[in-house]
């Protein structure tokens, strides 16, 4: 009983001494944006469907055994990176300075909100992070505002889940063949929200979508055959200016 009385004041000491230095760890700078709409956004949920839920857990497992000092999140742009479209793109420049792809084909932002809490930050805390999503809550007809603030909050998640760690949004890339294509100007209110929320210390924004356009603004199909997602070539222009920016991120090794 002694041995046992002994034992629980010691846990009871231990659990004190975590919470206090829990209590005086410094919560993560506010962002400089504020909300961008006062409406309710959709609650996190997770993919039932056999596909995005094998990949959540896939990049689960991934968190736990692979190195890594870059998270890069996303939808189906960031994983078909990697998987499908430019596997060889991604593995010169992304693998070689440590990038692992967390990108879900068909994910909001509900969806990313809900895989940051249920797996997909349980391994170390990386260096820094990538947040590229959002072109689907478009796509689902919400508005520039619901949109960006979607993205927001997964931004003020990985603040909250990495203080220590420097993150790059990633503004959404053009859609549409043509300059007047209806998501263009959605698209382009949402990143000039966003683009608020960089502090060029802890939390950077860049847009680089436009080197994807022609001289007249045009999503030609050699860049992106669906007028969406890219093509090898879609992505070797944009991963010169990706290495540029994680570098700035995490020095190259």
């Amino acid at each position: 009983m002694v041995f046992l009385r002994v034992l629980g004041l010691a846990a009871l000491a231990l659990s004190c001494q975590v919470d206090a230095a829990e209590a005086q760890s410094p919560a993560p700078p506010a962002l400089r944006c504020g909300h961008f709409t006062p409406d309710q956004l959709p609650a996190p949920e997770p993919r039932e469907a056999a596909a995005p839920r094998k990949r959540f857990e896939q990049i689960n497992a991934a968190v736990k055994s692979q190195p890594y000092r870059v998270l890069f999140f996303g939808d189906s742009l960031t994983e078909r990176f990697e998987t499908w479209d430019a596997p060889e793109v991604w593995r010169q420049h992304m693998v070689l300075r440590g990038v692992l792809n967390a990108g879900v084909n068909g994910d909001r932002t509900e969806h990313l909100r809900w895989r940051l809490d249920n797996g997909n930050l349980a391994g170390p805390p990386p260096q820094a992070a990538v947040l590229w999503i959002g072109t689907n809550d478009l796509g689902h007809g919400r508005s520039a505002e619901v949109t960006a603030e979607g993205v927001r909050a997964n931004l003020v998640r990985l603040r909250e889940r990495l203080p220590n760690a420097r993150i790059l949004v990633l503004g959404l890339t053009p859609r549409g063949a043509a300059p007047d294509a209806p998501l263009r100007a959605p698209i382009r209110a949402v990143n000039d929200m966003l683009r608020g929320c960089g502090d060029e210390a802890t939390v950077f924004f860049a847009d680089i979508g436009g080197m994807l356009l022609d001289s007249q603004g045009r999503l030609t199909p050699e860049i992106s055959p669906d007028r969406l997602h890219f093509s090898r070539l879609g992505y070797e222009k944009l991963a010169p200016q990706l290495d540029r920016l994680i570098d700035r991120l995490v020095p190259a090794r």
